[in-house]
């Protein structure tokens, strides 16, 4: 019997799902003929764009019929400089997502795994199994630990074997919030085989406390296999521009770079980025923001009854105590969109971004009248 499409698709693809984003503003317009709608889903600045970018954007006179430079030579030497590690440690991605998916395809395949935490990034998944790798998901620590749902390191490290190519971490941990510490991730990293990649994304790393920052340039000295990830998505709010980089060893950055699409970050991206990178100011006030905010919803959470995962992010997860996929539906009614965590293994829970002030006392107002 003659081979149909389907059958020539990758077999690691055929048990996944697409990944399923915040659900867009000008979708719930369309659907619900709603005209204010406030996204707190995906976890974006509500400060907006760093100014620094903006202005790169208004005074950009390149030429748009030229490729953009591929070694991104100027923005590389600015990260050089931020992190005190050489250039030859960078790895350019579209997005941070993309430097997963890089590792993924150079250190996974059919015959090997993946090790990732119950509850983490989504994307983690997709990258092992669209190679053909196996994913290890182990559970998390439990609901009355004092990390609740954060990851187990020493189950992590114990279901690691000689077949496993990458070890996942997500430090502070998307959708919960979670974070491990400096000193354990430390003595998690001083046990993995160092044939073993770890993979430490720091999406929402600007977000957290001084005392829970990793000293990248140290590190990757010290661990050859590991592999940290940075995005201006989150705190820089570039996130439409999709840029991302990765710090590693210079003989990971290596692979990295071989299979790396020679243009895969765009002339915008990189102009722009290179500006932002200083914007120490926009910084500032967006750690401050957050850090007020985060505390005054999470107080304002716990008063209703409704408890949240401790969280160094720009994000709280919360247990509404019931199903929560009917109060993010009604939520969406309200003109408020937030993430609900049924996909992540936890039902009851809707993920908020941080947002600014107003936008924070409206969802609160809209949650008081859909659980009224």
């Amino acid at each position: 019997m003659p081979k149909t499409l389907t059958d020539q698709a990758h077999a690691g693809i055929h048990g996944l799902s697409p990944y399923v984003p915040g659900k867009p503003i000008e979708d719930l317009k369309r659907e619900l003929g709603l005209t204010s709608i406030i996204k707190l889903a995906s976890n974006e600045n509500p400060l907006g764009t760093a100014p620094a970018a903006l202005a790169a954007l208004a005074n950009f006179d390149g030429d748009l019929y030229r490729y953009p430079d591929g070694s991104g030579y100027e923005l590389k030497q600015k990260i050089a400089a931020r992190h005190d590690v050489p250039a030859e440690c960078i790895t350019l991605g579209n997005g941070s997502d993309d430097i997963l998916e890089l590792t993924g395809r150079v250190f996974l395949g059919p015959g090997k795994n993946a090790v990732v935490s119950q509850h983490s990034f989504a994307v983690y998944p997709i990258v092992a199994r669209a190679v053909g790798a196996d994913v290890r998901e182990v559970p998390a620590l439990a609901a009355d630990a004092d990390m609740p749902y954060g990851h187990d390191l020493d189950a992590m490290l114990a279901a690691i074997d000689d077949d496993t190519g990458v070890v996942f971490i997500a430090n502070p941990n998307n959708p919960t919030g979670t974070w491990v510490t400096p000193a354990a991730l430390e003595a998690f990293l001083d046990r993995v085989p160092s044939s073993t990649v770890v993979v430490l994304d720091q999406a929402y790393i600007e977000y957290q406390t001084a005392d829970a920052i990793v000293d990248e340039a140290a590190w990757l000295a010290r661990y050859d296999n590991l592999v940290i990830t940075r995005t201006f998505s989150k705190i820089f709010g570039m996130a439409a521009l999709r840029f991302g980089y990765g710090l590693s060893s210079t003989t990971v950055a290596d692979f990295l770079n071989r299979i790396r699409q020679p243009f895969n970050v765009n002339m915008m991206a990189l102009h722009c980025a290179a500006a932002a990178i200083d914007d120490h100011d926009f910084i500032a006030r967006s750690i401050e923001s957050n850090t007020r905010e985060r505390a005054r919803l999470t107080q304002a959470l716990a008063d209703r009854g409704l408890p949240s995962l401790p969280s160094q992010a720009n994000f709280i997860t919360f247990d509404t105590g019931r199903e929560g996929r009917p109060v993010y539906e009604a939520l969406l009614r309200e003109g408020v969109i937030v993430r609900p965590l049924g996909g992540y293994g936890l039902p009851s829970y809707l993920r908020v971004t941080v947002g600014g002030e107003a936008d924070n006392d409206r969802f609160l107002a809209a949650l008081d009248r859909v659980l009224g």
